[in-house]
């Protein structure tokens, strides 16, 4: 297990890699670790992300009161949206909030991403939906954030930025990868005619793989037994969640199965 120090170095490491990767610029962006119910670490405002060092980074309890921070260093303005995500996500132990150039285009243009156009995307993703704008800093982000909470591991915030949280500070950095390289491959798709999408049929399909994956946090494949219970399903499965999502039927469906999910799997290097 890391200790404080560990992961305060881990968390500039990551700065450096959302700095570098182009997904703030200036002071941007900001991200938080949970260290228990009571304790979290997290960025400081009015810095860049890409040049931290440890003593750099605060931290603030549960309401985003300040425990510690050095001379000259203040959490960040959007302690209140972090709060949040780790009050209705009890899973959540890292919450990252960047401003990558082509997740933000279409957070801009209103568009959230949910065209499926490719494996690992639909996987890791399933779709990012877009939420209301809020003032920065203000409870007006995070009341708009909750209830996507639920159904989500990656939001777009309405001409804002994107917002990725995970069960640690690497997976949830990923995440936002994850979503600005959909977001680029949707835009570039759009250049030359626009994207050939999945058949819900092969969504479904895919759906099928990321359980048989067990893979961690919220996602739409997950969704249809809250679809069961009278609670809302995901906006792109294609209607396939109202009756809950059925087991493939026949011996040559469970073979597709198990042959797609070797082959993404393969892909993903599992």
């Amino acid at each position: 297990m890391q200790n404080e120090y560990e992961i305060k170095k881990e968390m500039c490491e990551i700065g450096r890699r959302v700095y570098n990767r182009g997904m703030v610029a200036a002071n941007d962006g900001n991200f938080s670790v949970k260290l228990n119910d009571h304790e979290f670490l997290c960025t400081p405002t009015g810095v860049s992300k890409g040049f931290m060092t440890p003593e750099y980074i605060c931290k603030v309890d549960e309401n985003g009161n300040v425990l510690q921070a050095n001379k000259g260093f203040r959490p960040s303005s959007e302690i209140k949206m972090h709060m949040r995500v780790y009050q209705k996500r009890p899973d959540v132990k890292s919450v990252v909030h960047a401003h990558p150039l082509y997740a933000t285009t279409f957070a801009i243009a209103g568009i959230p991403l949910t065209q499926p156009i490719m494996p690992e995307a639909v996987i890791a993703l399933g779709c990012v939906p877009i939420t209301p704008y809020g003032t920065p800093g203000t409870m007006e982000i995070p009341d708009a954030v909750e209830p996507y909470l639920e159904h989500f591991d990656a939001v777009l915030l309405e001409n804002h930025g994107a917002l990725t949280y995970s069960d640690s500070l690497l997976a949830a950095y990923m995440k936002m990868e994850s979503v600005e390289f959909y977001a680029q491959l949707l835009w570039q798709t759009m250049q030359v005619g626009g994207p050939q999408e999945f058949t819900p049929e092969q969504v479904e399909v895919l759906y099928e793989v990321r359980r048989k994956m067990g893979l961690p946090g919220k996602h739409p494949a997950n969704l249809c037994p809250n679809a069961k219970a009278g609670k809302p399903s995901c906006h792109t499965c294609g209607g396939s969640c109202s009756a809950g999502a059925a087991a493939p039927a026949g011996n040559s469906d469970a073979d597709l199965v198990a042959s797609i999910t070797k082959k993404v799997m393969e892909q993903l290097g599992m």
